[in-house]
């Protein structure tokens, strides 16, 4: 099976400030790394089985019941349990998306057919997606805001996709983990209708809203209790650390935290691109805290020679080389960003590069 490439790849390049990675700028709270450090005292102990503590935080955080969470070892864990549990045979996914929904697909054999989204469109999931969905497919996964590319689908648009999927029986999978950063998530989530959609699973994640990709803590949101149920034998008792569980618990309670983050994204982001599109960059209209943007086809390669490390959208499938996303920063940092693709262009004006 083909292996993934991803951003955070801050290992092999190390002198490198990354950009390919979409956690909050503000970095890790420290009231999480504390409740870290405090759990080593229990690393002795197995780590508590079904995560009660954690589960009733979170039914608190998200305004849903406690048997509608499920909690995973990073929200990719959640995504390969729900496709062990359910087995479909016949997936669509919209391309270019989070490649982990067809690497998931594809471990249990599934038959994955592709919805192309057009460029002359901005990658926009429009309503010719509603005859596509047909008889025959048991399972779609849809991210929103989307992975790379950073367009959101309004609710009434999801609620059409959700009501089609459950006259033809499919089951429908909404990765919502980059939500916390649009303007207005409320207005966006379908938390309201997990218990009208039995067919409704929502993806969640710690990963991105608390920058805290390495303790690998993702959750799902779903009205199917039996479905929860099933999952939950599909993995191991112990699929949570110690750590995890008391770095969930703490994180949750940082409410300042994640709005500063998220005002900062906004602020920065809209700089970013109208410094990227004045630069000739083709920007497209993201609304995450990441950027999707178009431009020369070794900008990856020249921007880590200037210390910066973007994502290279390459090996998405419906995307080619000149493809790329970048995290939306501190100020200080997107600067650097910034002064790095000048100093690029400058030396390909004068074809010095």
């Amino acid at each position: 099976m083909t292996k993934h490439v991803h951003g955070g790849n801050v290992y092999q390049y190390k002198d490198c400030i990354d950009f390919s990675a979409n956690c909050n700028p503000l970095g890790t709270p420290q009231s999480v790394k504390q409740a870290i450090i405090d759990s080593a005292e229990h690393i002795c102990e197995y780590p508590q089985v079904g995560y009660e503590p954690l589960k009733k935080a979170l039914a608190v955080y998200e305004g849903t019941e406690e048997t509608q969470v499920i909690c995973g070892n990073g929200a990719a864990e959640i995504i390969f349990t729900l496709c062990h549990a359910r087995m479909p045979k016949k997936a669509l996914l919209p391309a270019p998306t989070f490649a982990e929904y067809g690497q998931a697909l594809l471990s249990i054999g599934c038959e994955i057919s592709e919805y192309s989204l057009s460029e002359e469109k901005d990658f926009v999931l429009g309503e010719e997606f509603l005859s596509a969905l047909e008889k025959g497919i048991d399972i779609v996964f849809l991210c929103n805001p989307n992975n790379p590319t950073g367009i959101l689908l309004e609710r009434e648009f999801l609620l059409k996709i959700l009501d089609r999927c459950r006259e033809l029986g499919i089951f429908l999978v909404v990765d919502e983990c980059f939500l916390d950063f649009v303007e207005k998530p409320e207005a966006y989530t379908l938390k309201g209708f997990l218990s009208q959609y039995e067919n409704l699973f929502l993806l969640k994640a710690f990963t991105k809203r608390y920058a805290m990709a390495g303790i690998r803590l993702g959750y799902g949101l779903s009205g199917n209790k039996e479905l929860l149920d099933w999952m939950e034998g599909c993995v191991q008792p112990w699929n949570l650390s110690v750590a995890a569980q008391a770095a969930g618990i703490a994180a949750l309670k940082e409410t300042d935290y994640v709005n500063r983050g998220r005002e900062l994204v906004f602020k920065e982001a809209a700089r970013l691109k109208k410094e990227l599109a004045s630069l000739g960059l083709k920007v497209y209209p993201s609304c995450a805290n990441y950027i999707f943007f178009r431009g020369p086809k070794d900008l990856f390669e020249r921007c880590t020679e200037e210390g910066i490390l973007i994502r290279d959208c390459s090996n998405y499938s419906g995307l080619s080389k000149g493809y790329y996303r970048i995290a939306v920063k501190k100020e200080k940092e997107n600067d650097a960003l910034l002064k790095a693709l000048v100093h690029i262009q400058e030396n390909r004006e004068r074809g010095t590069k």
